[in-house]
């Protein structure tokens, strides 16, 4: 089988390797176990690994190099523009040469896929949305588009679409799907934390607007300003560390750390020894920073969005939280005085987390790919 994945995530050569975002590679890997050759349709450019970059290990591998596109200036636009019948050509004969077509969404380049599969009805299709599939979420009107096209059977067909969450009056090409990170063997038996301890606090995520890095800190402040002994742990990089350094150093806050991207092993240590995660996103699919957390019994903290309501089961293995640092501070502070919820709900996110390891992913995949 000739499998075709078409994704808008940077790719790039490295000791006759071919690179990419770790997370995204290892379940692609997962994937590519059960085919014979594959193609990437992807931007590519000449950067070295990074702590978070992991390379495929598929042994039969041809690359289509496109440009990267966006639409975030007037100058990116035309850009975009002049590159547009290159992209849309290449999609086109990678989609004709292709036994499997492979979407990765949302993105631009899982916008011009969404399109240009339209072309091809017989072919089997896959499509992994990654981002909140919620019917009502304010997004941008490109996801909409992404959405709208691989929900219509009349316009993509023979297309299975993975996607978080379970959402009313949606077509058969959409199934409710899951993601996952540690294996059944990395499973632990549930051991109580002890909530009395100083608490370590958790956030792990790319350092963006859409992340609320500054909420995490904020929170923790406030909670250190009402005498609770605690601590945060940032892991990630991104546009706003150099802000979060300075607000910190500012305040002359104690014990919260940038640790930037650090290695899955590193990440691993750091969570189990935690209490909670926190993660006060504007948007998610299904955040994978707070499954890990869960898989270990640490309680996350996160707000109503997408899916999330969902992992946390309505507040019976989280605190869901609003986007106001007051609310989110009296929320806390309340929960943080009954210890025996916080037990109860410390067991049940590891419960519910261990149910949804790679071995059963791995199998859905296999199913997708070989019926």
């Amino acid at each position: 089988m000739r499998f075709l994945i078409i994704t808008h995530a940077l790719h790039f050569n490295a000791n006759d390797k071919i690179y990419s975002y770790a997370p995204y590679v290892r379940e692609m890997n997962l994937w590519l176990k059960y085919v014979d050759k594959v193609e990437i349709v992807a931007p590519f450019q000449s950067l070295k690994p990074t702590k978070i970059d992991l390379a495929y290990t598929h042994n039969n591998i041809e690359t289509t190099q496109i440009p990267e596109i966006s639409l975030t200036s007037f100058l990116n636009v035309i850009k975009t523009l002049l590159f547009l019948p290159i992209i849309l050509f290449k999609l086109f004969l990678a989609c004709r040469r292709a036994d499997h077509i492979h979407l990765r969404c949302p993105g631009n380049i899982g916008l011009l896929g969404c399109f240009v599969q339209i072309f091809f009805p017989n072919k089997v299709k896959t499509a992994k949305y990654a981002g909140n599939w919620d019917p009502n979420a304010k997004q941008p009107k490109s996801y909409k588009i992404q959405k709208w096209i691989l929900n219509q059977t009349t316009l993509t067909k023979n297309m299975t679409v993975l996607v978080y969450g379970q959402w009313k009056n949606q077509s058969k090409n959409i199934k409710p799907f899951f993601t996952a990170t540690y294996n059944n063997s990395e499973r632990i038996n549930y051991n109580k934390k002890d909530f009395t301890k100083p608490l370590k606090f958790i956030f792990v995520g790319s350092l963006v607007e859409g992340k609320r890095p500054l909420f995490a800190v904020k929170l923790i402040e406030q909670l250190q300003l009402n005498n609770i002994n605690c601590e945060l742990h940032l892991f990630g990089d991104g546009v706003l560390r150099t802000d979060l350094e300075t607000y910190v150093s500012n305040k002359k806050l104690n014990g919260i750390v940038l640790h930037g991207n650090q290695t899955k092993q590193v990440l691993k240590k750091y969570i189990e020894e935690s209490h909670f995660s926190i993660l006060a996103s504007k948007s998610e699919g299904w955040p994978k920073a707070l499954a890990e957390a869960m898989f270990f019994g640490v309680v996350p903290i996160a707000t109503k969005i997408s899916c999330v309501p969902y992992m946390l089961g309505n507040g019976k293995r989280g605190i869901l939280i609003e986007p106001d640092l007051n609310s989110a501070k009296t929320s806390l502070l309340n929960h943080l005085k009954d210890l025996q919820n916080l037990n109860e709900m410390s067991f049940e996110t590891l419960k519910w987390s261990q149910s949804f390891t790679l071995d059963l992913f791995e199998s859905e995949i296999k199913k997708l790919i070989t019926n």
